[in-house]
């Protein structure tokens, strides 16, 4: 492997190597105050890292007071990912070149590439062009100027404060260390467990896929399939039983105003622009297939677009006439918006049975 970022290659080298050299002396030492710290501190770190770094700066997904962006840029040193300005230059890259050569974390070049390997092969040429609104920002602009000073006054801190419930071993250890590397894992399985373990519920055609295990360990970055079919929206995990927390805390950050102008995608626009996708890309895949199967798995996939499609945008419609009628056409329209949704609901899961039963028909062709 040949590296070219070998600053990034010592950091995480060594600190994993110190994980391992410190083990047999500190364990002994750790006690449930080194597990509140650690948990406290990756909380923290981690959290910043996806409400800030990820749906604020790289995503858009909402706007934050001034005072918010500070508290977030400089937690997020807890987790020494570098600064908001270059995570964000680099993920931006990452959805305008997805899978493809120029994906900084491609999982096309493997697992351990899209994990971890890439920090160390990867070679960035910062572009202004994808960050200018960032450059703009005085806020991200001094963190990133002063981002190792702030990352090592922070880490400092809390081994500081460590030191007063354990000793200076455990504290370096499971405040800082463990702490660091637990973060960067979970941050990385994004990267590259995303992309290959889970359901693409939302987009068949990307690599990216939804992983409630990941969600879990992640604040809800695992609903990665959602995600990367519509990055703007600020919440990862749409559904109310979806594990989420940064989609909690942004949405409690706007009831007391230090957020504002939480950007959502409607459902049935969702669902309806997925249809649309799915279509043309199954479509596609089976228009080399001559057996009558694949014949009649393309006949289906366009009926029931057709139908899926009509009956969307019939819904919206209604939706939008709901806002400008009297009292008593609102009870007829309530109704026929009542039937329309009942008929999508039951449209959608056929949509689903019938996509699986493609893409199960495009898989066995593809093996023989």
């Amino acid at each position: 492997m040949r590296i070219k970022n070998w600053d990034a290659f010592l950091f995480i080298a060594g600190y994993h190597v110190l994980l391992l050299a410190l083990l047999p002396f500190v364990i002994g030492a750790l006690s449930w105050a080194s597990f509140v710290v650690f948990l406290i501190t990756f909380l923290i770190g981690g959290i910043s890292i996806t409400a800030g770094y990820h749906r604020l700066f790289s995503h858009k997904a909402y706007k934050a007071h001034p005072a918010y962006e500070w508290v977030v840029l400089i937690l997020s040193t807890l987790s020494v990912q570098w600064s908001a300005l270059m995570w964000s230059h680099d993920h931006r890259l990452h959805h305008k070149h997805v899978d493809t050569e120029q994906d900084p974390y491609s999982i096309k070049k493997g697992f351990w590439y899209a994990h971890i390997l890439w920090m160390f092969r990867y070679q960035r040429d910062f572009d202004s062009k994808v960050v200018p609104d960032l450059l703009k920002n005085k806020r991200v602009v001094f963190q990133d100027r002063y981002y190792l000073p702030l990352a090592l006054a922070v880490n400092g801190a809390v081994f500081g404060v460590a030191c007063l419930f354990m000793s200076p071993f455990a504290a370096l250890y499971s405040g800082v260390l463990l702490r660091i590397c637990a973060i960067h894992h979970c941050t990385w399985f994004i990267n590259s467990l995303a992309h290959t373990w889970g359901s693409k519920t939302y987009a068949k055609e990307l690599t990216a896929v939804d992983n409630h295990v990941l969600a879990f360990l992640t604040f809800g970055e695992g609903y990665h399939n959602y995600h990367h079919a519509f990055a703007g929206d600020y919440r990862n995990g749409i559904r109310w039983y979806h594990f989420d927390p940064t989609k909690w805390l942004v949405w409690v950050m706007a009831r007391v105003g230090l957020v504002e102008g939480l950007r959502t995608v409607n459902e049935i626009r969702v669902r309806k622009e997925l249809v649309i996708k799915d279509k043309t890309l199954l479509l596609s895949h089976l228009s080399g297939e001559l057996d009558d199967l694949a014949a009649e798995l393309r006949g289906k996939l366009e009926e029931l677009s057709t139908a899926y499609e009509t009956r969307a945008s019939a819904l919206m419609e209604k939706m939008r006439e709901l806002r400008k009628v009297s009292d008593e056409q609102r009870s007829v329209l309530l109704v026929e918006i009542r039937q329309l949704r009942r008929e999508l609901r039951a449209q959608w899961k056929a949509w689903l049975a019938l996509t699986d039963i493609a893409v199960r028909q495009y898989h066995v062709a593809h093996q023989h």
